[in-house]
Formats: C-alpha cells, sequence, structure tokens
C-alpha cells in the first residue's frame, strides 16, 4: 500500500505529469485574471457572493423546502438521499423502472452522462455498472479518463494531467483509430462516437451548478454541449444535486453566473448555460437531492467549505496541487480523495473523515487559495481547522520544540518592529543558504533538499513593496477612479459603444458572427448565407418572429420543424442578446425545439436588436424567463480545452454560430 508521501514523490518524479501541470495551471490562473479586468467591481461582487451561500446555509432547510415545492410543482419529480447507498438505490429505481415499462425485456440500459462531481462523490457509475447497465461519459476529459479506468484529477479539466501522445495511444488502442497527436482529430473522434450515444440514449444524467429557490429553476454550466444533449435528448432526464447548492433568486444566479465561470475557465460567459424549469414534451424529469454528510458538515467549524461553487480556481493556484495534481491525494488506506487541492483537503475530510485529514497537511497556507475564492471562502483557516481535528483524532499533543517556537513567534508576530527586523534577519539567512540547499538534505518529512529548494528572497522586502503599492494605491486619482466604477461598473463601456456593437464584438471573440441587417434585407441574407454553404435543408421553430418559411421554400430550402441527424443548419429565435458577454437567450418550449441549435453543425439565431440588454441581471428580469419550460444562454459555436489546453471549436454542439441581428 502505498502511502500519501510515497505518492507525493512519485508525482514530482513525473516530468510528463509537472510539465502538464505547469501548462494547465499558468493558462487557467492567467485566464482567471485577464476575465476579472471586464468586471471591475469583482471585489464587490465577490463580498456579495459570500453573503448570498451564508445566507443560503444559515438556512438551508427552509431554502431547501421552498426550492423542493417549486421543482415539484413545475412537474419533477424530486428524490431526497441521505447517503450514497440511498443515492444510488434511489436512481437505480428509477431506471429500472423504465426498464420495465419501455422494454419488452429487462436488458440493460445505455446511459448518457455530463460531467458531476457529486455522481463521482458517491460512487454512481460503479453502482450502475454493477446492475449491469451500460455508462458513458460524455464530457470530453471524463471521457478519456473512462477509458483510462482513473478517477478525474481536476474539478474542472478531467484530464489535465495527460499530454496529447498519452490521448493519442489511448484513442488507438481502445478507438482503434491511427495513431495521432492532432487534437482537433482526436476532439472528433470522441464526437463521432458520443453522437451516437447521445441520440440512442436511453437515460441522460447531469449535474446541478445552481438551483434557484424562488423558481425551482436547475442550472447547468458547460462549454461543450454534452450537458445540453443528455438533458434534452433522452426519454428520461436525472440530475443528482448536492443539497447545498442553491441561491435565493435569478438575481442571485446572475450574480454568481459572473463569477464562476470567470474563476473556472477564464470566461466571461459558458458558452451553454441552461435554465430548467419543466419536463420537454414526453420527457420525464427526476432530481435527486443528496445529502452525504453535508448536514453533519454544517454543523461542524467546517461549515464555510458549503459555500463553494466548485471553480477549480484554488486548485489552479494552489502551489502544492501545481506539484502533485489530483491523483497525489490519498487517504491512509491509499484511495484517490473524491475532491483534491485545497478545496478537497476540507471537503474530502469534512464528508468521509479521518481517513483524508491527511490532506490538510499538503498546503503551505499561503493563502493563494482563498485569493482565488470567487466566494471568498477562507481556506487557510479551514485547513487548520482540519489540521487541529486530525491531531485531536490521533491524540497528538504537540511536542515542546514546536509550542516553544509557537511562543516565539507570536511574541514576533505581535510587535510589528519585531516581526519587520525578522523578516530581514531571515531573509539574510536564507539567501545565504539558497546555494546550498540542493545537498543539505534537510530531514525528508520537510521535504527540503529532495524536493523542494530554498528560493532567494527579493532583495526588496514584501513588507516595504506592499507599503509602497498602498501608498500609489490610495492616491486622489487612483480613488476616483475606483469610486466611479463601483457606483457605474458600465458607465466607461456605455459611453463607447451601443449595445448591438458591444454584443457584436463580444460574440465575434468567442468564434460567433453577427450580420445586422435591416428587416427588408433579412431574408435576402439569410438564404445568400445558406445558398454559399450549399445547404438545401434545414430545421426551424414552428414560428420564428420575422422569418417567413415561404421565402426560404420560394427559394429551393426545405424546412422542417423534426429533429434529424443528417441536417446541417437550425435556425431559432431569441428572447434577447446581452452585450457584455455577447450571449443569446435561447427558449425552449412547444414549437420551440431545443434541438435547432443543438443538433446540427450550424446554428443561426435570429435576434431582435431592440431585444438586446447590457447585463445579465437586466436581461433575466426583462425576459421572464422563469415562464418557459426552459431556456438556454448561448455564448458562441461549443468548445473545449480538455487536451493540453488547446482550444478547438466544435465538440458536440454546432461548431459554428451566426447570428442575424435585425434593426
Amino acid at each position: 500500500m502505498i502511502t500519501f508521501h510515497e505518492k507525493i514523490r512519485e508525482k514530482i518524479a513525473d516530468e510528463a505529469l509537472q510539465a502538464a501541470l505547469d501548462a494547465n495551471a499558468e493558462r487557467r490562473v492567467t485566464g482567471r485574471i485577464n476575465a476579472f479586468t471586464s468586471l471591475p467591481d469583482w471585489v464587490d461582487r465577490r463580498q456579495r457572493a459570500h453573503t448570498v451561500r451564508a445566507e443560503v446555509i444559515g438556512r438551508l432547510d427552509q431554502y431547501l423546502n421552498k426550492f423542493i415545492a417549486k421543482v415539484t410543482g413545475n412537474g419533477i419529480t424530486v428524490h431526497r438521499a441521505r447517503d450514497a447507498v440511498e443515492a444510488n438505490n434511489i436512481f437505480l429505481d428509477i431506471v429500472e423502472s423504465n426498464q420495465t415499462h419501455t422494454r419488452t425485456s429487462a436488458s440493460p440500459l445505455l446511459i448518457a452522462k455530463s460531467k458531476s462531481m457529486v455522481t463521482e462523490e458517491i460512487h454512481l457509475n460503479h453502482a450502475l455498472e454493477e446492475a449491469g447497465h451500460r455508462v458513458v461519459e460524455t464530457d470530453l476529459g471524463e471521457f478519456i479518463i473512462q477509458l483510462r479506468e482513473e478517477r478525474p484529477s481536476h474539478i474542472i479539466t478531467p484530464a489535465s494531467h495527460l499530454r496529447r501522445h498519452e490521448v493519442g495511444e489511448l484513442f488507438h488502442e481502445k478507438l482503434g483509430i491511427p495513431y495521432t497527436e492532432d487534437i482537433p482529430t482526436l476532439t472528433n473522434t470522441a464526437r463521432k462516437v458520443l453522437r451516437e450515444v447521445f441520440l440512442n440514449a436511453d437515460v441522460g444524467v447531469s449535474g446541478v451548478n445552481f438551483g434557484v429557490a424562488e423558481t425551482g429553476t436547475l442550472t447547468i454550466v458547460t462549454n461543450e454541449g454534452n450537458g445540453r444533449m443528455v438533458t434534452t435528448l433522452p426519454p428520461v432526464h436525472i440530475a443528482v444535486m448536492g443539497m447545498e447548492r442553491l441561491v435565493p433568486t435569478l438575481d442571485n444566479l446572475a450574480l454568481m453566473l459572473s463569477l464562476l465561470p470567470r474563476s473556472a475557465t477564464g470566461q466571461k460567459f459558458s458558452v451553454y448555460t441552461q435554465l430548467i424549469q419543466k419536463p420537454n414534451s414526453g420527457q420525464q424529469k427526476h432530481l435527486i437531492i443528496v445529502d452525504n454528510g453535508r448536514s453533519q458538515l454544517r454543523e461542524s467549524q467546517l461549515q464555510e467549505i458549503l459555500y463553494c461553487i466548485r471553480c477549480g480556481a484554488c486548485l489552479n493556484a494552489c502551489p502544492v496541487f501545481r506539484e502533485i495534481g489530483g491523483h497525489g491525494y490519498l487517504g491512509r488506506d491509499s484511495t484517490i480523495a473524491p475532491y483534491p487541492g485545497p478545496i478537497g483537503s476540507v471537503v474530502s475530510p469534512g464528508l468521509f473523515g479521518e481517513n483524508y485529514f491527511q490532506l490538510a497537511q499538503a498546503s503551505s497556507l499561503c493563502g493563494a487559495c482563498k485569493d482565488a475564492c470567487p466566494v471568498d471562502i477562507d481556506l487557510p483557516k479551514l485547513l487548520t481547522r482540519v489540521r487541529a481535528g486530525e491531531n485531536e483524532d490521533r491524540g497528538h499533543a504537540l511536542p515542546g520544540a514546536a509550542k516553544l517556537g509557537l511562543r516565539i513567534y507570536t511574541r514576533i508576530a505581535t510587535h510589528p518592529g519585531l516581526y519587520a527586523l525578522s523578516q530581514r534577519l531571515a531573509g539574510l539567512g536564507a539567501r545565504l543558504a539558497a546555494p546550498f540547499s540542493a545537498w543539505m538534505k534537510l530531514p525528508a518529512f520537510t521535504g527540503w533538499g529532495y524536493s523542494k529548494d530554498l528560493p532567494r528572497p527579493a532583495t526588496r522586502p514584501f513588507r516595504d513593496r506592499w507599503q509602497s503599492n498602498q501608498s500609489e494605491s490610495t492616491s486622489p486619482e487612483v480613488a476616483s477612479h475606483r469610486k466611479g466604477v463601483l457606483e457605474n461598473p458600465t458607465a466607461l463601456e456605455q459611453s463607447n459603444e451601443n449595445l448591438v456593437n458591444r454584443f457584436s464584438e463580444e460574440l465575434s471573440a468567442l468564434n460567433g458572427q453577427v450580420t445586422v441587417c435591416k428587416e427588408a434585407d433579412f431574408h435576402e441574407k439569410v438564404i445568400s448565407f445558406l445558398r454559399e454553404r450549399k445547404i438545401k435543408r434545414v430545421q426551424t421553430w414552428k414560428k420564428i418572429p420575422g422569418l417567413n418559411e415561404a421565402h426560404l421554400t420560394e427559394a429551393g430550402i426545405t424546412v422542417q420543424h423534426e429533429a434529424d441527424e443528417s441536417i446541417r443548419a437550425g435556425i431559432s429565435g431569441a428572447l434577447g442578446g446581452i452585450a457584455e458577454t455577447g450571449t443569446l437567450i435561447i427558449p425552449g418550449g412547444e414549437n420551440q425545439p431545443l434541438t435547432a441549435s443543438l443538433l446540427p453543425e450550424i446554428h443561426i439565431s435570429v435576434l431582435r436588436a431592440s431585444d438586446i440588454q447590457n447585463s445579465l441581471e437586466s436581461a433575466l428580469k426583462l425576459h421572464k424567463v422563469e415562464n418557459y419550460s426552459s431556456v438556454v444562454l448561448v455564448s458562441g459555436p461549443s468548445r473545449t480545452a480538455d487536451i493540453e489546453m488547446t482550444l478547438t471549436i466544435g465538440v458536440h454542439g454546432p461548431g459554428e454560430l451566426h447570428v442575424f441581428a435585425v434593426t
């Protein structure tokens, strides 16, 4: 049985893993920082988000009751599970009930699953496979690690530990394609394999990013389109949700959605954000709300960890995670922790007990995780509480030397003059010791000598640099700028461009195309586009404001309203657009099939320019999205970066998005 420290050494020595982790972390961190530059009031939003999450966890029973009543009233069947065993049994009961009613014999069912950490937590796949069913992970990263029979190594990018040659070898071995390291080819191979799964699945499975208590809305955030596929196409959709994943209102949801994608993937908005209120026509929808230790965690000193919105930003920021990866976080029994990184070092022991207490030792307590957290969770504080719990559980007391050291540190840290002097003396000592750290071979438990070198301290102490920066940041010019941004965060944007132009610029940056046209020219431009692409058949809604099907028919283009895998282009309407993120608001319901914007390789949307709003908050209020069975917010064509963080356009959803903005 391999120990935690042995696994750490193994991961640090793995050069391919180190290269993969470095690339993933650097791009994610840079992307997050750049994405937040477009949100000048992000500090205020972060504090508001913390307050919202604290309110929900503090009154969780009330919000859950309200949410369940709304979801049930919307026609979705709700189930509550105390633990993993009960959750899996509920799931199997639903599956087997449909197996009996839809099959002439009790043959295994095909289950298409989108990425969900809570289903990883309860080992859902294992339970379904033991019952004889076939479960297929449809997120590209999850599909890759399922083929490798591994656990996810990251909350957001499950295959971040792999390089392209490893994926090429895997697809050659498992899928029978010629060996290639070309990432678009590998992605297209997965698309072809999984398209058959989507079209033939008996059951679709998803997680839930947020549940909205006031409307009973299930919110699912994805980029590839697989989340939309598994919730839309199969006759049965089962969503699995941790009981803490609630927000009170749609306004609160808009706040969270301004923070989650920026923190998770460096995007202003994810490609697809689904707001599900009701089942599709002829479809069953079930929601399984999972406790699995959350109630107990809520009553503990680790309660704040339940504020987490699962963005994974703390993993990317953590210097320890960047060295050992997600598979390096082992319990005492050598099992890989369900949740890795700083968040996992609190969640895993919080939910599953002493087996994972040791994970909290894999932290420098540098605070980078707290700085990165979009809801301002004090992770260093929680990590120290886990460490304290480990010592209490083992009955360990601090050694005398450690107690003496802490007393000395307390004395120094509580006197600014002494602390400043100690910094300078420590810096001098470290500069003298740094050249020799590689051969000093300090005790193995410290890590110094075999996996770490003493860095050369900066010639100018951090304290001096911080005081200098504080002086600059509090200058009258900076203070005046900040005051203006906080009072009206969109003032600068509004003064430079109108909503239509900004919408066009934002969507174009996401590989979408916008054609602004007069109503009189609209049909001619659409027909010209279809002819250029040699498209003679399209799927449309039964009625799209501004679109006259007769014009298309007269031009020799066949129009149909039913989904067909062979159709290359789908045309949908839109409730509106969001200028600040280049996002379309597309409703789904009777006569408005979501498949028109999902199955074809080209999605064409008709948007009234007057329906474009500046922000998500204003758009959700104006367009009353809760009145529709479902709404999808679309920001560009489908995409993935699950292989070596290389952006690839066109995965499970359309590879092209063309918007005709009619003025």
